[in-house]
């Protein structure tokens, strides 16, 4: 009787990719990681399965629903669905042990049970970075964020992007000066805005009992727009008299003046009223950074301060800042959107050692062995095929370079290495052959 075979497949949700491509999205990964490194993040993991005790702590809303949850023997688990909940209970676990302010980062993949739709994951990774103080934290390192998006983004050869900054304080300041009460009911409409259009919000804020004149007042604030201290002055001149309002347009003012100070260019960053980001725990600054000619896209990079990270777990205050790069559906958005400016091949090496004959297999894995040891990046070809063959595998890898080995080579200590964009061949020694490799 036949083994049945069963047909390879995997379950909707998940992301898999081919070689090129996962080498491309490694390189992506590189350069976040690189970049939060280099503005001063130190790396942190948090396991990917925690106590459901933990992770719900809150409870309620979409995330109960979409949480993958079950028991194993007496232990109630569920795995992470993001990486700020986990991030909440180490700090507070290892509070005494953490030098403060923290500047966190973490990159890891996540899980959440969404319904199944093209572009969203349930499982995905996430690339974080946060600041996180005991007490008070600085309004200046909410001007530092947009930095780093702007470094990360840059060096993805991103052009045309814009970091939108608000603040919640300035909203809910205003909703107090109009006597509205379901502040947060309100906020989560308004970020509806450029999904369901004006006309449903207006509808959406009447069913929270929202009186027209709040509603027609809301909409025409948030309409505010133009260059950036054009909008600060039209808030300053709205003569809105509300103590949190004040604070608000007071932190966002030196928010926009700082994120200039650290060197980003005023057409990458701009102030609008209608980013408020919907979850509860956002309390001022809140960023979204959107690619300018891709808006359907969405937001590439979000997120925002809080007065109170891990208040589940701890009676320390502890306040943050921080934002999130969806990596797996940015990286599936840009490659869908053939935005992707990077290219790649289906190998790590950089040079291909292709022995002509077996009887030369000696001197190529002594040569394979001297390029790894100065740390370029080199495969051998072990096969014992036809020069052809050998020359075919390397065109489908789209290696930069091979070391063609034998008789001629191994006589005069000279290689014929071949530049596989070029077509070009130079006899050299490996001394010579190290220079190249080490220059590109």
């Amino acid at each position: 009787m036949k083994n049945q075979i069963i047909k390879p497949s995997i379950l909707p949700g998940f992301m898999e990719l081919l070689p090129s491509d996962q080498i491309l999205f490694n390189k992506i990964l590189d350069i976040i990681k690189k970049n939060y490194e280099r503005f001063g993040f130190i790396p942190m993991d948090t396991p990917i399965i925690e106590k459901s005790e933990i992770l719900l702590a809150k409870g309620g809303g979409e995330t109960t629903k979409q949480i993958y949850r079950f028991n194993k023997g007496k232990n109630d688990i569920s795995l992470r669905f993001d990486l700020t909940v986990p991030f909440a209970r180490y700090v507070s676990q290892y509070t005494q042990d953490l030098t403060f302010p923290l500047r966190r980062y973490q990159i890891g993949k996540v899980f959440r049970g969404e319904r199944n739709q093209k572009g969203r994951f349930r499982e995905f990774y996430q690339c974080d970075i946060d600041i996180i103080n005991r007490g008070e934290l600085n309004i200046l390192n909410d001007a530092e964020i947009p930095s780093i998006i702007y470094s990360v983004f840059r060096e993805l050869n991103l052009d045309s992007f814009t970091i939108y900054i608000n603040n919640r304080k300035l909203l809910n300041g205003y909703f107090e000066y109009l006597e509205i009460e379901n502040k947060i009911d309100v906020l989560r409409t308004i970020d509806k805005l450029d999904k369901i259009g004006k006309d449903q919000v207006k509808e959406e804020l009447k069913l929270l009992s929202i009186e027209s004149k709040a509603i027609e007042n809301i909409l025409k604030f948030i309409k505010i727009n133009g260059e950036n201290d054009e909008i600060l002055t039209q808030l300053k001149n709205l003569g809105v008299e509300n103590e949190l309002f004040k604070e608000g347009l007071d932190e966002l003012e030196k928010a926009v003046y700082y994120i200039g100070c650290f060197g980003v260019p005023k057409k990458f960053y701009n102030i609008n009223l209608k980013i408020t980001r919907g979850l509860d725990y956002y309390t001022g600054t809140v960023y979204e950074t959107m690619l300018d000619d891709y808006l359907n896209i969405g937001s590439i990079c979000s997120g925002g301060r809080y007065d109170d990270l891990a208040q589940n777990y701890t009676t320390e205050k502890l306040s943050g800042v921080g934002i999130s790069i969806g990596l797996t559906r940015l990286f599936y958005q840009l490659r869908e959107a053939n935005i992707l400016k990077m290219s790649s091949g289906s190998t790590t090496s950089q040079v291909l050692v292709v022995p002509m004959d077996k009887q030369y297999l000696d001197e190529s894995i002594n040569i394979v062995n001297k390029l790894r040891n100065k740390d370029v990046r080199s495969e051998l070809y072990l096969e014992d095929n036809k020069l052809s063959k050998k020359l075919n595998y390397a065109n489908k890898l789209r290696v930069s370079y091979i070391i063609l080995i034998g008789k001629e080579e191994v006589e005069t200590g000279l290689f014929t290495l071949k530049d596989m964009k070029t077509a070009v061949q130079y006899k050299l020694s490996i001394e010579e052959i190290f220079e190249i490799l080490n220059n590109r």
